[in-house]
């Protein structure tokens, strides 16, 4: 068997992945990237892309049934459960094939098939005919991803107990559902479903929904899904989860007592694992952390010379641009073009249920770990027009600041447009903001961003309008 010469060679093509080659591109590098499924990802095919299409079908769907408070009329509403479906996986194709119009612009070549690294710079894949060819190689970037972790024991059969990834796909509506985890994933999926009109139970195992968000924050959402109807038992453990013909059923104990769960879907989000299993990886010496992730420094490489690895099979945030601007990193390390390192603090977190949660930096939990001494402004969107003007005025925005220079140490927002306004704030924090210079900055009213603006003030015992 041949060995071909290859000089920049990324395993996988997620939203780490391909940005990585088109960097490495940009900077003069001959790229091939070797994917064994579709362009783009997890990501762009079966998580964050086609989910967020779901989402939006829930929205609209909220939103059309409240049309009267806005001064129209309507009639009787109708699911498409199906059509739902079929949007999602629509749009999911059309991004995939964005990608690789990315990569036919950028000269990067794609191979098709399964990888598996060697020792002294080789990697093998094997292609779907079983054609096998060897690759040597100057660098590689490891973008393998991650995939959902599973409860030992339990059989993922894509018609009543789920991941997000059987769920996506599936075109029968649901009644009752339980969520095993409330994560990001979980708790969209909570939402998307509920939203729908189904009764949905969701058990997180920790104190709190969104485990690593403010608590504050992730106490105010989960009062705002109880009231819509949701039950959220926090604290819970899942234990006997099997399936009955069309149905399933399970046993959720918690601090309030034991109590049997049945319906007709069961979604496992509790978590993901890295994609290393066949690639390699032992081959090269390359060491991993003692959660099974690869380690890495803050320029993305590993302990081999030449090895470097982003994205989910990391660890760290599972969240798509984080691994994209790893990418980025690593693809400049790879080149010799680094100018900074990986960031990790400033990576901004986002959840897309209604309402939205969006953070960036400290939670009020880590800073009174950290023993720093800080200061809290809070203000409601109910005290800002434009959010009452559009009906929106549920949620809140919440900055923790240094008590000494006032530096911005992070900031939660929950608000239907929460993802969007979080934007502000990941450049304050990139730049090592403080409160007065974002007080300075004038933001245009009526707007939403006016919440930054306010809230600043309030930190600085400086209110104006609340």
């Amino acid at each position: 068997m041949a060995t071909i010469q290859k000089d920049l060679v990324i395993l996988g093509s997620g939203p780490g992945g391909y940005v990585a080659a088109i960097r490495g591109a940009q900077l003069g590098r001959q790229v091939t990237i070797v994917e064994r499924d579709a362009l783009g990802g997890i990501c762009l095919n079966w998580g964050c892309i086609p989910s967020k299409a779901l989402l939006k079908s829930a929205q609209l769907y909220h939103d059309m049934k409240r049309a009267s408070d806005f001064g129209f009329t309507t009639g009787d509403l109708k699911i498409d459960y199906t059509k739902i479906i079929g949007r999602s996986r629509d749009v999911a194709g059309k991004l995939s094939g964005g990608v690789a119009f990315l990569m036919k612009k950028n000269k990067v070549e794609v191979l098709n098939g399964n990888g598996e690294l060697d020792a002294n710079k080789r990697l093998h894949v094997s292609d779907k005919s079983g054609n096998r060819s060897t690759l040597e190689f100057k660098d590689v970037i490891i973008a393998t991803g991650a995939r959902p972790r599973l409860i030992p024991g339990v059989e993922i059969d894509g018609e009543v107990i789920h991941t997000y990834r059987t769920a996506l796909e599936y075109k029968r509506q649901p009644q009752k559902v339980l969520v095993i985890g409330a994560g990001a994933i979980g708790m969209e999926f909570a939402y998307f479903f509920r939203t729908l009109g189904a009764e949905v139970t969701v058990a997180e195992m920790l104190p709190q929904i969104l485990p690593p968000e403010d608590t504050e924050i992730a106490e105010s959402l989960e009062k705002i899904f109880k009231k819509q109807g949701m039950k959220i038992m926090t604290g819970a453990t899942v234990s006997n989860l099997k399936r009955n013909g069309k149905s399933a059923s399970a046993t959720i104990k918690s601090k309030d007592g034991e109590e049997q769960w049945s319906g007709d879907l069961c979604l496992v989000a509790i978590g993901v694992v890295p994609n290393l299993d066949g690639i390699g990886l032992e081959k090269t010496g390359i060491k991993k952390s003692d959660r099974g992730f690869i380690s890495i420094d803050e320029m993305m490489a590993t302990n081999v010379p030449n090895h470097f690895a982003i994205g989910d099979c990391t660890g760290n945030q599972m969240l798509a641009h984080k691994a994209s601007h790893e990418g980025l990193v690593a693809a400049e390390a790879a080149c010799a073009k680094a100018k900074h390192g990986m960031k990790w603090n400033n990576i901004p977190s986002c959840t897309y249920c209604q309402p939205q949660v969006a953070s960036v930096g400290l939670t009020e939990r880590a800073v009174k770990e950290k023993g720093i001494k800080y200061r809290i402004g809070k203000i409601p969107f109910s005290a800002i027009g434009k959010a009452i003007a559009i009906g929106e005025p549920e949620g809140m925005v919440k900055v923790i600041l240094d008590a000494e220079v006032g530096e911005v140490l992070g900031v939660h927002i929950l608000h239907s447009e929460a993802t969007e306004l979080i934007a502000e704030a990941g450049i304050i924090r990139s730049h090592e903001g403080v409160a007065a210079s974002v007080l300075d900055t004038i933001h245009a009213h009526p707007t939403l961003s006016e919440a930054m603006g306010e809230v600043m003030a309030i930190a600085l015992g400086r209110p104006i309008n609340f």
